[in-house]
């Protein structure tokens, strides 16, 4: 009894423990938590340098490998751009090389197409304007190319595409705006056009259009912002006489079917171009170059 009393006496007057700081454990993939030793993430200061081991030299340079060593470590690899490179990087840039230079194979046109009628092309990254000067008016038709294949395209491409066929090319129909300035007024017509999906591909019926009017108001010539106060004249409810002289109206300044249909192989090559450009933009980005 007095020798238990002693010992408790004693313990209470040692200090207490102090607990080391816990730090991350990496566990080698061949051996248990019982029984193998943990070995610290990333050196600890008090740590010797010739046990200090990066992730990726633990991880045997595989897809383990997520964390890039810091500059000047055992087995680092930098390219000086301070960034996060990964194996799964490697291998997106690969595929990225690889699918550019099928896109390239595929291009039809290596410059632009012109379109006939004497109308003049303007392209500003993803966005081409079509300017053309007759008799006092000035017709300008813009459009934006993002956005403008179909999305049903793939899926009826997979549904009814046979194990023996090509695969079709893919579209770009955008919608396109035609603005009429006259000289003589302060006041622009403008008719917001679309591609209906249905008569898109019709070239037997010559009697169709392949395009048709959406919406006409009047802007202000010379202002780029439009007010949403001026009347716009939605032509679903509209009178179909009116709506054929509109037609002609845009038919007597060249654009009609002829025009439409230049205009998707236009934007289809801005489409592609610039969708080229992009994979090469990302592959860059990926590889940090």
């Amino acid at each position: 009894m007095l020798l238990a009393r002693a010992l408790r006496a004693a313990a209470a007057l040692r200090p207490p423990l102090r607990h080391p700081p816990r730090r991350l454990l990496l566990l080698s993939p061949s051996s248990s938590f019982s029984s193998s030793f943990p070995r610290t993430l990333l050196p600890s200061p008090a740590a010797s340098p010739p046990l200090a081991r990066s992730l990726w030299q633990l991880g045997g340079g595989g897809r383990t490998g997520l964390l890039r060593p810091r500059r000047g470590s055992a087995g680092g690899v930098s390219c000086g751009c301070g960034g996060l490179h990964t194996e799964g990087d490697k291998a997106f840039a690969q595929f990225l090389t690889d699918e550019i230079k099928e896109e390239r194979k595929i291009q039809k046109h290596k410059s632009l197409p012109k379109v006939s009628g004497g109308w003049e092309l303007e392209v500003h990254g993803t966005e081409a304007k079509l300017v053309r000067k007759i008799a006092g008016e000035k017709i300008t038709v813009t459009f934006n190319i993002n956005n403008s294949i179909p999305p049903s395209a793939e899926e009826e491409t997979q549904e009814e595409q046979k194990p023996d066929e090509q695969e079709p090319d893919l579209t770009s129909t955008p919608n396109f705006v035609v603005e009429v300035i006259k000289d003589d007024t302060k006041q622009t017509l403008v008719l917001d056009c679309h591609y209906p999906e249905d008569e898109i591909g019709h070239e037997g019926e010559e009697e169709s259009d392949i395009f048709t009017i959406r919406e006409v108001s009047f802007q202000p010539t010379g202002e780029s912002d439009w007010k949403d106060t001026n009347y716009t004249l939605n032509t679903d409810s509209l009178d179909w006489a009116l709506y054929d002289h509109l037609m002609d109206f845009l038919a007597d300044r060249g654009v009609d079917n002829t025009f439409a249909d230049e205009l998707i192989e236009l934007s289809t090559a801005l489409e592609h171009q610039e969708y080229i450009k992009f994979l090469e933009d990302l592959k860059s980005f990926v590889k940090c170059q």
